[in-house]
């Protein structure tokens, strides 16, 4: 045998799909031997309980005309039923006390064959087409009166026959049926190896870098397609997860580059001796460590921002979710940020229906909330603000819209994600985490969140499970 081809045998056998179909193969084969030893028993019963009927009716019929007609009556009917060749192979013999024959169709008592016993089975001699054969027999005895006896039989050899082509026939649909049993299993073991193959070689190639690579589909909808419909899934959101941190990692050097070059600038002027008029250049001093310590505050914001989305998204938060009354939510938020929305020259109008409630943390659905009104304010322009608390197809709504600019729908799905900002000069202050702290917030809470217009203007709406009343 080829070292491959042994190779490749020997891997088939040490699969889990290859035991599986050996499993099912003696499963079926046990089946099938069970089937066709059940088939050959009954109907080698139902062959010897038909004789024994056969030879039961003609001992009571001759008994019966025993009864009727006498010793000399029974021999006559004997003799006339034994007469010339039947063809139903029946055995009629009377016989004396002494074993002498009186009538029948055979010459004299069986060889061995016991003279007391009800049942009897023995071996004839017949003369078949010139040849003399053995031919197993079946028998009754009935014992008349003064010792004389009456034996009725029937030849068996065509019974025997028949159990033996029916054993022969049984062989070989035995020997067929399990033939086609191998087959499939090896059919069925080699299609199971070559969907599991399948799998192996994706996540080699996934493994070495291909991070595009799927698993097939067949369309099948069988099992082995729904696990690689769940395994390409989880590939798009490694692949979506691996190309978000790219971008995550382009976008943190791009705005912190900024900050950090602006940051050692200042502290660079710091440094600077303080020239004849000390009182200025301390005062300068002074202001470049101030605008230092600014600037450093909002690169520790950011890296918080990213902290605590990061915290959110890996479900590593404790948590201190309560049943809480999002009215109650909305109306704190609105009270802290109405005077700065007064200042900005917005109107911030609350409309909260009550008692709509969710489980949730406080803290986080506050921080949220701020997050989009401090958005608001930030680009809106100013005009009015509207916070509303309700419930929509029996779930429970936050919403936030405002009338300023909006945002195009092509990008209202981009800008939850990290360091998204519409603006290309990145001139305006922020740094792109505030939705996609949201985001997280809602997505925690087994949320959603949608932006829509408010025509004009930017609809904010954040979805959850409501709490039954």
């Amino acid at each position: 045998m080829p070292i491959g081809v042994f190779r490749s045998a020997r891997r088939l056998i040490g699969t889990h799909a290859f035991r599986l179909a050996a499993l099912y193969f003696l499963v079926f084969a046990a089946s099938v031997l069970g089937v066709l030893l059940f088939v050959y028993l009954t109907s080698a019963d139902f062959v010897e309980r038909q004789t024994e009927a056969t030879l039961d009716a003609e001992i009571t019929g001759l008994a019966e005309q025993y009864a009727q007609r006498g010793l000399s009556g029974l021999i006559q009917i004997v003799a006339a039923r034994s007469a010339g060749d039947r063809g139903d192979a029946m055995i009629y013999l009377v016989t004396d006390p002494d074993g002498k024959p009186f009538a029948g169709n055979i010459a004299a008592w069986p060889p061995g064959v016991p003279l007391h016993s009800a049942w009897l089975s023995f071996t004839l001699e017949r003369v078949v087409n010139g040849r003399p054969e053995l031919h197993p027999a079946r028998g009754r005895l009935f014992i008349i009166p003064g010792g004389y006896r009456l034996l009725v039989g029937r030849d068996v050899s065509d019974g025997a026959a028949f159990r033996g082509q029916v054993r022969a026939t049984l062989l070989w649909a035995g020997l067929v049926a399990l033939g086609i049993g191998v087959i499939g299993g090896t059919v069925m073991s080699r299609n199971l190896l070559r969907r599991v193959e399948q799998v192996n070689r994706t996540s080699e190639r996934v493994m070495a870098g291909n991070l595009s690579d799927r698993v097939p589909l067949r369309g099948t909808s069988d099992e082995f397609d729904q696990l690689a419909l769940n395994l390409n899934r989880m590939l798009d959101q490694i692949e979506r997860l691996m190309t978000a941190m790219r971008e995550v990692t382009d976008d943190v050097a791009h705005d912190l580059r900024t900050p950090l070059s602006r940051l050692r600038t200042r502290l660079e002027r710091a440094l600077v001796p303080p020239s004849e008029a000390g009182a200025a250049a301390g005062s300068a001093q002074n202001e470049a460590i101030r605008a230092a310590i600014e600037e450093a505050d909002r690169l520790l914001a950011t890296f918080n921002a990213l902290l605590r989305i990061a915290e959110l998204e890996s479900g590593a938060r404790r948590d201190n979710t309560e049943p809480l009354d999002l009215a109650e939510v909305a109306r704190s938020a609105g009270e802290l940020y109405e005077p700065v929305a007064e200042e900005k020259g917005f109107t911030l109008n609350v409309l909260a229906e009550p008692g709509v409630r969710i489980r949730g943390d406080r803290h986080l659905l506050s921080q949220a909330l701020a997050n989009l009104l401090d958005n608001a304010v930030k680009y809106a322009g100013g005009g009015e603000l509207e916070l509303r608390v309700f419930t929509e197809s029996g779930q429970a709504v936050l919403e936030v819209a405002d009338r300023g600019p909006g945002i195009p729908e092509a990008d209202r799905q981009n800008v939850l994600d990290r360091f998204v900002r519409l603006e290309p000069s990145r001139t305006t202050p922020g740094n792109g985490l505030g939705l996609s702290l949201v985001r997280a917030i809602v997505q925690r809470h087994d949320g959603s969140v949608t932006l829509d217009d408010n025509t004009p203007g930017l609809r904010v709406r954040l979805k959850f499970a409501r709490l039954p009343t």
